[in-house]
Formats: structure tokens, sequence, C-alpha cells
């Protein structure tokens, strides 16, 4: 794998496209709504209110689908809906992708769980690269040291 494709930035598709349509309808629906729509009761007020709902739904959905994750030799850097979280490669114990799980979830050597949401099972197929990709940088950049185990079995690597 070249080195300029093993620390390409993971983004979702699937959730990228679903979010631009849905978010695009959503605002022009409501914008529509604000521009047509009739009534007494049905005032300036209540179409800017409508924009606003628009607007605000429309960067909602936005933040719902700008999920990345951008690894270096450094670390991963891991954005999710709201917030943004920088590791070092010690950090990342396993890398787990369940076939039911929605995306994938980073083992931490704190003992914490870490979602991934820029690699999701919608992607399909592509998910399931990107997933291989990142448990390659991790085996690549090390691992924390061993914690004490919880289990008398040490964490996997799927």
């Amino acid at each position: 794998m070249p080195d300029g494709d093993l620390y390409a930035t993971f983004r979702p598709r699937f959730a990228l496209i679903a979010g631009a349509v849905t978010g695009t309808v959503f605002v022009v629906g409501c914008i529509v709504v604000a521009l047509t729509g009739v009534g007494p009761t049905f005032r300036t007020g209540e179409r800017i209110s409508v924009v606003v709902i628009g607007l605000l739904g429309g960067w909602l959905i936005e933040l719902l689908v700008n999920t990345s994750a951008v690894p270096s030799p450094q670390g991963l850097v891991v954005s999710n809906i709201v917030r943004r979280r920088r590791l070092d490669w010690a950090e990342v114990v396993a890398v787990h992708f369940g076939p039911n799980d929605p995306w994938v979830a980073l083992d931490l050597a704190d003992g914490k769980t870490l979602a991934v949401m820029a690699i999701q099972r919608a992607d399909g197929a592509r998910g399931t690269r990107a997933a291989n990709r990142l448990v390659h940088l991790v085996e690549l950049h090390g691992e924390a040291p061993e914690l004490p185990p919880s289990s008398s079995e040490p964490p996997e690597r799927h």
C-alpha cells in the first residue's frame, strides 16, 4: 500500500451523499414553504422562523455527515459530530468493526472506547477496506504498552 494512500483521510461516502440530499431537500423545502405559504397567521415572523429552522436543520445535518479521521505518522485525529480528539498511535490498543457495528470503535489505552464515525458499515466494502487500513496503521505505528488485562484474554484485532 503506497504511503500516500495509507495516510489518506477517512470519510464516510454513503452518509455524505445521504446527508447532502436530505439537507438540500430540507433547506429548500423550508425556503419554499416560507416563500409560498399562505394563511391569515402566516406572516413575516413565521416566514423568517421557517427559514431559520431550515438553516438550523441543514447545519445539524452537516454536522452529522462531516465526520473524518485524519491519520499521520504521529497519530490520528478523529472528528465526530461535535468533538475532535487527537490520539497518538500508542494510545490505540485495538480496532473493532464487527458485522453489526455501524462504525469502527477504538479501544484506547486508558480503558475508554472511541467511535470513529468516518469509517461506516453503510459504506460496504469501502468501509471494510478503510477499517483494514486503520488496523494496518495501528500495527505499523505500534500499540500502547500492555495494561493489566481485565480478563484472561488479550484484546483482539478485527
